[in-house]
This record gives C-alpha cells, structure tokens and sequence, in this order.
C-alpha cells in the first residue's frame, strides 16, 4: 500500500515558477514509477511526466518539455515536479501517482494523491 501526499500548489502570475512535491509512505517507494497528471475544469486527467524508479529515467508530454522537471529522491520517499514558464493553460488540479510498471497511461497507475490546485493568471 503506498499513500501519496501532493503540495506546493498555488496561484501564480503567468511566466512564473512553482515546484510540487508529492511524499509517499511505504517501504518500496523506490520499486514504483512515479507519475504527475493534470486535470482542468471540464477536461480529462491528461498525463505530465513521469520517472521511473530506481535509474531516474524521465519522459515528458510535449506541451511541458523544456518548462517542468520531474525529479524524485529515494531517500525522502517523494517526487517533484519543478514547473517554470507557466501559462494559464497550465492551471489544473495536479495528481501524482504511483505505477509497478513505467507507463503514461493512467490506468496503469495503482495509488493517486487528492491532488493540488494550480491556477496560474495572466
């Protein structure tokens, strides 16, 4: 069983920065790929990013590449996402979640936190 914990969300200006965190419990954190998904009002959950779990290999949706950094420490049991540039179509409630296989896919993910809003203006 692994519980997840997102913060850092928040209303920021366009073009500028936040960094969630997401803390987990559990003693195999390090065993499980790690995602971040979003979902604005009216819209799907859509993918972000994702690293896996022991080499740190990281993938991107496009609309994000370049701007966010997916990151994660072990030792900490938690994953970051670092978002820069941010733009008001960025604005969405934020998942992070837990997968046993390395996947964009959010079906294949089994533990999801509540979420954290962010609202970026313009």
């Amino acid at each position: 069983q692994v519980q997840l914990v997102e913060s850092g969300g928040g209303l920021v200006q366009a073009g500028g920065s936040l960094r969630l965190s997401c803390a987990a419990s559990g003693r195999t954190f390090i065993n499980y790929a790690m995602g971040w998904f979003r979902q604005g009002t009216g819209k799907e959950r859509e993918f972000v990013a994702r690293i896996s779990g022991r080499v740190g290999s990281t993938y991107y949706t496009d609309s994000v590449k370049g701007r966010f950094s997916i990151s994660r420490d072990n030792a900490q049991k938690t994953v970051y996402l670092q978002m820069n540039r941010l733009n008001p179509e960025d604005t969405a409630v934020y998942y992070c979640a837990a997968a046993q296989v390395v996947s964009r896919d959010p079906g294949q993910y089994m533990y999801w936190g509540q979420g954290t809003q962010v609202t970026v203006s313009s």
